[in-house]
């Protein structure tokens, strides 16, 4: 009789617990499009969310389950198009490798929703932090009007481009080159370590708007690509060693994407400055295709260079990181 009381009661134990977890676990409905972010791991566009630009005091709960997540003086302006906080609540975020392999995904620690992802050693606050964070995975929960409203403003460290240096005499003059393959970013990463190379710029070219913005050219009207301007030493390389490694640092058989980076913007494309450029990254091309690859790296004259925002230039270089979308390999 003892044996079969404590059974009973075992089971009524753990199916109170049952209960108690599934009323924590109680989800939220959703709209198709918080699915198809917060469940299948989708991104929305930058510069189109609730929160990008917004400074209300008060704390961001998880759009699923409403766990809080982050707290407001957490919040700071990457200018990467999404919002951005430099610290969790404490144990409210899992990070985990994300399935590209390369970046780390942040998802609620409660319910596993998908917020966005993680990065690191940027330089952009005192904690070198950044959640990036999908607007549609959150909402804001303003504080009491009587709560303390105490900010912690966002410290950027001050940078300078590093000089050119100077042309070395008895040589030929510098000359250039316009590439686009995918975020600028880990282009001029690997432009900047080649031998030759003066000097790098990222910027926007292909267009039609004079002046753009980041913000404009993400939202892919523009016309515009983002790329790269290199200026190089023709007495130590050349426009074809430069234009190879081009080739070998993207692949060139993606249509207006590179890695997860989708968007016009995101194009493969050569801007010719001359008609020896212009033949030499044909050649190029001929000699991909015929290894199998199709290549569709747009050919198209050289025009304005808008150089990009000050953050966005020497990216890697400030933070000492390297680029997840843009993997050196071998094809010549």
């Amino acid at each position: 009789m003892l044996l079969k009381r404590t059974t009973l009661l075992v089971v009524l134990l753990g199916a109170l617990a049952a209960c108690g977890r599934t009323e924590d676990m109680k989800m939220n409905p959703l709209t198709p499009q918080e699915e198809n972010v917060i469940v299948h791991k989708g991104t929305e566009m930058p510069f189109t969310g609730e929160y990008y630009n917004f400074h209300g005091k008060g704390t961001y709960v998880c759009k699923r389950c409403g766990t809080a997540l982050y707290r407001s003086e957490a919040k700071f302006d990457s200018g990467c198009g999404w919002p951005s906080f430099d610290d969790e609540i404490p144990g409210a975020v899992q990070r985990s490798t994300d399935a590209d392999g390369m970046r780390t995904e942040i998802t609620c620690a409660k319910c596993g929703a998908h917020l966005g992802h993680v990065f690191l050693g940027e330089g952009l606050t005192l904690k070198n932090t950044r959640h990036c964070v999908n607007s549609i995975s959150i909402k804001f929960v303003p504080d009491p009007p009587a709560a303390p409203a105490a900010t912690t403003a966002a410290v950027v460290p001050p940078t300078a481009a590093p000089a050119a240096p100077p042309t070395p005499a008895a040589r030929p003059a510098p000359e250039t080159a316009v590439f686009a393959g995918g975020c600028f970013w880990g282009v001029e990463y690997h432009f900047q370590k080649a031998k030759g190379v003066i000097s790098t710029e990222v910027g926007y070219t292909g267009g039609h708007t004079e002046r753009p913005t980041y913000r404009e050219v993400c939202t892919g009207t523009t016309g515009h690509a983002e790329a790269m301007r290199v200026t190089y030493d023709p007495a130590q390389t050349s426009f074809e060693d430069l234009a190879k490694l081009f080739f070998e640092i993207h692949d060139p058989t993606q249509v207006d994407r590179q890695g997860p980076d989708a968007g016009v913007q995101y194009r493969s494309a050569v801007f010719y400055q001359n008609e020896a450029q212009r033949a030499t990254t044909l050649k190029l091309i001929d000699i991909l295709r015929g290894k199998g690859l199709n290549v569709v790296t747009e050919v198209t004259p050289a025009g304005t260079f808008w150089p990009a925002e000050d953050y966005h230039q020497q990216y890697y270089s400030k933070n000492g990181h390297s680029p997840y979308c843009h993997i050196y390999t071998k094809r010549f």
